[in-house]
This record gives structure tokens, C-alpha cells and sequence, in this order.
């Protein structure tokens, strides 16, 4: 049987670490790990503007026994309030990935094409027929 695992996504617009500073001090959280756009890979074809630089580009902290993850938009996407919590499926692989997927698109619409990033062998985000937006990611063992 194949080993999933869910997790909550929050998307912020540019308040990202003021809202993992309020839940270390109301559940006590435990912040693993936060990184911002600025301290991504830099890219030719995408270059980060100044107001980008400090908003956090991935985050994840617990809560309890719970693994959070969070991130800020890209200054200019749309921020719509009521739509910043996703689910983050984490597959074992980009078949598995692919699987879920193509699944989750039929009769619902692609947000972000499944591809390959720096941090992931496959990653895409779709909302599915039911207005529930996922975040497909894969373990980056099979990352080259």
C-alpha cells in the first residue's frame, strides 16, 4: 500500500512570517524550515523583483503532532480571502504525482501545468471539480 501524505497549505499575500510568528505564540509551533523568494536559485528567465525578495517562498512549521506548510504570493497574483488554505499532496513519486493529477483535473481546472521545478521531480497545482485546490508535489528522491 502506498504511503500518502496531506498537508495543509496556507498561501498568504506578503504576511507570511507575521502569520507563522502568531501561531508560534498561540500553539506554540515549531518552525522547520522558511525560505524566500530572494534565496531561491536565481533565473535569467524569471528574475525576483525587490518587493518578492523577503516574502516567503516556502515554509513549514508544526503544530503538534501536524506539519504546516506556507507561502506567500508573487507580488501581482491575485489574492483572493477565503482561498488561502490548499491541501499539499506529497507523492512517492512522478508516476504516483501524474496519477493524482490527472484525477483531480478531470472536470476541474489546471493552476499550475505538472512539472518539474528545483525542488521537485513533479509539481503542479489543480482545483478540483469541487472548487478544492491541490498542491501535487513529489519527493525529490528522484530528483536529478
Amino acid at each position: 500500500m502506498e504511503k500518502l501524505k496531506v498537508n495543509p497549505y496556507i498561501v498568504t499575500n506578503g504576511n507570511g512570517g507575521e502569520v507563522i510568528e502568531f501561531y508560534k505564540k498561540v500553539f506554540d509551533a515549531e518552525v522547520i524550515g522558511v525560505q524566500t523568494f530572494g534565496q531561491m536559485p536565481a533565473s535569467p528567465d524569471m528574475p525576483i523583483p525587490d518587493e518578492a525578495k523577503n516574502r516567503i517562498a516556502h515554509a513549514m512549521f508544526k503544530i503538534g503532532e501536524s506539519e504546516i506548510m506556507l507561502s506567500d504570493t508573487f507580488p501581482g497574483n491575485p489574492f483572493q480571502l477565503g482561498d488561502q488554505l490548499n491541501l499539499c499532496i506529497m507523492a512517492d513519486d512522478k508516476e504516483q504525482a501524474k496519477r493524482y493529477y490527472d484525477a483531480l483535473q478531470e472536470g476541474g481546472k489546471v493552476d499550475m501545468p505538472l512539472q518539474e521545478t528545483f525542488w521537485s521531480p513533479a509539481y503542479g497545482i489543480v482545483t478540483d471539480k469541487f472548487g478544492v485546490t491541490f498542491q501535487i508535489s513529489t519527493a525529490g528522491k528522484d530528483h536529478q
